[in-house]
Order: structure tokens, then C-alpha cells, then sequence
């Protein structure tokens, strides 16, 4: 179903100071399985767009909306990566990928099929009965990302999953991520503060301005899928990532008042 976000406005309160407005009007669809990126200066409120579709935070204005029907807190036809794996150290891969499941009262035995089956989809095979600080950062990230997966959500959340990655598994897992993507075609709205990326994965790229956050940029990635490691090198990819670095610049100098870039401004907060 079609994800609908309408006029959704935040704003955070500050003891003896008015209220911080964090998003102002931020509207946008994004089709039954589309793969969409939200990118923007640090501050422009990224993560707190996914906050609103999780339902972990409330809007002050507007509404989400999962087809025909408006979603209010949290929903269980949407799941939530986060930046940290948050996995449970006590539990193994098998253990961690089912919790989700547990909690919505499904038998253990019913639960940990199915997590194992998940198993394989991230390519973890062999690694059931490992615990988190067996794994590698990557590794863990799969375990995390499948969690998500295990409780078959229609909208996929994912807030900046690979940043603590190094580079090369970086690349690996948006791969990764590409593979498990197109066998399952999840609707995904992804949060990233790297330009490459979020070219590299999505259908659309959406760039927020600066605080208070609005949708300034809808912008079409026309490479083709599936997609592989020599797409980074084609000049369709570099330029859609140039066409996006120019216009984060432009907004980061605005926001700086024009006295020049820097490169904090491409990253998240």
C-alpha cells in the first residue's frame, strides 16, 4: 500500500525558551514498494521524520497514512532499523531474529522457524546459535535487519543502519540490502547522510531543507535494477550524486549565511 505523509510539522520544547520547530509542512508519497532515501543538512530532521512514520513520536500537525487508512502510534504494518543493532547479548542469532515474533504471541517453535528461514535470506548461514559479540559489525547488522524483516512489515524504516560500518562492508551490505530488498519489495523509506548511498539504493532520493525540515528536492534515480557494484561507476550514477552534492551545498551555504561549506553540514543529526 501507498505511504502518504502529509503537512507533518514537529516541534520540541524548550524550558524558558520557545519551542524548537523542527519540521514544517513535510509532505510525500512513496508507492507500494518503492525504495525511497531522505538525505539533508545535519539538523534538517531526517530522523525525526522516521520517528513520526514509526509512530514513536507524535506530530504536532498533520498525518501518515498507510493507504486508506491514518496511522497513530505505533503500527505493526511498520518496522523500525535502527543506527545500533540493539541486539540482545544473551540471546543468539536464531533468539534475536524471533523476538518480534514472541511478542506478538507467536509459539517459540513457530518463531524460531521462521527466524531460521530468515537466516539464510541475510546470508547467515551457519551462524544460528552465534551470539552478538561473536559477530561482526556487518554480521550483526544482518541479525538486526532481519528482526525487522521476521514480523513481515509492509513499510520498512531504516535510520542511517550502515554508518558504523567501515567502508567496504558499507558497500557490501547496500548490496546486501539491494538482494533481500528485491526478493521481499518492502516499501522502504531509508535515512542516510552519505549521497552515494542513497543514489546507489533508491528510486527516489527526497532532500530536506535546513531546520525546519521541508521536502525541497524529489528527485527520480534513473538507474536501472538490479543493480551492482560497477553501477557506482557509470556516469548516470555520479551524475545524480553530483546534482544532489550541489544542491546540499547550496542549502548548506544558505544556512550558513553564504560563508562557505563545510563538510558537517552532510551529516545527520
Amino acid at each position: 500500500m501507498k505511504l502518504t505523509v502529509e503537512k507533518l510539522s514537529v516541534a520540541f520544547d524548550r524550558p524558558g525558551r520557545s519551542p524548537l520547530r523542527v519540521l514544517d509542512g513535510v509532505s510525500f508519497e512513496v508507492g507500494d514498494g518503492e525504495f525511497v532515501s531522505l538525505v539533508g543538512p545535519s539538523g534538517g530532521g531526517k530522523t525525526t521524520v522516521l520517528r513520526c512514520l514509526s509512530g514513536l513520536m507524535a506530530p504536532l500537525e498533520g498525518r501518515v497514512s498507510l493507504g486508506p487508512e491514518e496511522l497513530r502510534g505505533v503500527d505493526r504494518r511498520v518496522a523500525m532499523v535502527f543506527q545500533s543493532d540493539l541486539l540482545f547479548p544473551w540471546r543468539d542469532v536464531v533468539g534475536n531474529i524471533a523476538f518480534g515474533l514472541e511478542v506478538r504471541r507467536v509459539s517459540r517453535e513457530d518463531a524460531r522457524r521462521q527466524a531460521r528461514a530468515l537466516v539464510d535470506l541475510v546470508g547467515l548461514g551457519g551462524f544460528e546459535r552465534a551470539l552478538p559479540h561473536q559477530l561482526s559489525g556487518g554480521m550483526r547488522q544482518r541479525v538486526n535487519l532481519a528482526r525487522a524483516l521476521a514480523v513481515d512489515p509492509e513499510v520498512l524504516l531504516m535510520d542511517e543502519p550502515f554508518s558504523s560500518l567501515d567502508a567496504q562492508t558499507r558497500e557490501l551490505m547496500q548490496l546486501e540490502l539491494l538482494r533481500i530488498w528485491g526478493e521481499r519489495r518492502k516499501t522502504v523509506v531509508f535515512v542516510t547522510h552519505q549521497i552515494e548511498e542513497a543514489v546507489f539504493v533508491s528510486d527516489r532520493v527526497l532532500m530536506l531543507s535546513r531546520r525546519p525540515g521541508r521536502v525541497k528536492h524529489n528527485i527520480p534515480v534513473p538507474l536501472g535494477r538490479p543493480r551492482h557494484a560497477g553501477t557506482r561507476r557509470t556516469r548516470e550514477f555520479h551524475e545524480v550524486v553530483d546534482h544532489l552534492a550541489e544542491e546540499l551545498q547550496a542549502e548548506v551555504v544558505e544556512g550558513l549565511g553564504g560563508e562557505g561549506g563545510r563538510t558537517t553540514g552532510f551529516t545527520d543529526a
